[in-house]
């Protein structure tokens, strides 16, 4: 009887709303691993209640599949319910008040304090090392964004469009202006402001901090991309784990290891709302759940 509903089912599916051969076979595989599920239960597709269902996704869950696999099986068994309510094959429909599985939110990739350290230490050696004068102002610039972006936490986009007039009071200030085009005020470190003070000595008459040939007129994030992922290569560090955004993550992330407040960094990232950065929080939960499973003296080995 499963294979008879499933089959007319699909077959709606085809005429009716032109699905695709991929999609019906998708459709089929995901519907009668369900059917199986019900079957087992003793109950039959006209007859399962929701209590079943739910059932069957929490055994996908515990099965390991994705929540957005997950999430698939659940749609096609929504349009099947519906189609058998709207055939009168039966009265109501268990998926009706189902939630979706939802996907966990990924958290963002962390630098360490020694890995942040070791970058810095060698983009300021480099800059310090004799060179060619393109390849050392090249090391001096890269120097200066890193100091000022683990300082400042602020969008790659936002780095390297600065404009030489956004550094304030001898450089103890950024007048940052973000997404939707509001304006905040970012003070930086001894170390970058030193930095900022330096390289801005050195530049030819402009608007740009970090001026280019390009169209814009300042450095592409790209560039600035590719030159951070080659010095974290030399540093031992592997150049998938680094990148502009992911030294903004981690000036968040150490600023509430130390015990800053979740809204003055809410105001330093930019960010409208504060659960966005309510996911930093969740990194050093992460942390510490981590820390007690691997040193509490109750924990599982093995």
């Amino acid at each position: 009887m499963s294979t008879h509903l499933i089959g007319a089912f699909l077959e709606m599916m085809s005429a009716e709303r032109g699905a695709a051969e991929n999609t019906i076979a998708a459709y089929r595989r995901d519907l009668a691993d369900y059917a199986g599920f019900v079957a087992r239960r003793g109950r039959t597709l006209r007859d399962c209640p929701r209590e079943i269902l739910i059932a069957y996704l929490d055994a996908l869950h515990a099965e390991g599949l994705s929540s957005a696999s997950s999430a698939r099986r659940l749609s096609a068994i929504r349009q099947f319910h519906k189609f058998l309510c709207a055939d009168g094959i039966r009265p109501d429909d268990p998926t009706r008040i189902v939630a979706s599985p939802r996907a966990r939110r990924a958290l963002p990739k962390i630098l360490s304090l020694a890995e942040v350290d070791r970058l810095l230490s060698l983009a300021e050696a480099e800059a310090n090392m004799p060179a060619p004068p393109a390849r050392q102002q090249a090391a001096r610039r890269l120097y200066v964004l890193l100091e000022m972006l683990y300082a400042t936490g602020l969008r790659v986009s936002e780095l390297v469009g600065l404009k030489r007039g956004a550094v304030m009071r001898e450089a103890a200030f950024l007048t940052v202006t973000g997404k939707g085009n509001k304006e905040r005020v970012v003070p930086m470190n001894d170390r970058a402001r030193d930095a900022v003070r330096a390289w801005a000595a050195t530049l030819p008459p402009g608007p740009w901090l970090f001026p280019a040939r390009g169209e814009d007129g300042h450095l592409a994030r790209q560039v600035f991309a590719r030159d951070l992922k080659a010095l974290a290569g030399r540093a031992g560090i592997s150049a998938a784990r680094v990148a502009p955004h992911v030294l903004r993550h981690a000036f968040a992330s150490h600023l509430l290891a130390n015990g800053a407040d979740l809204r003055v960094v809410q105001m330093l990232l930019g960010h409208a709302d504060i659960s966005t950065t309510q996911i930093y929080t969740h990194v050093l939960d992460e942390k510490l759940r981590n820390l007690v499973e691997t040193h509490h003296p109750l924990a599982e080995s093995g």
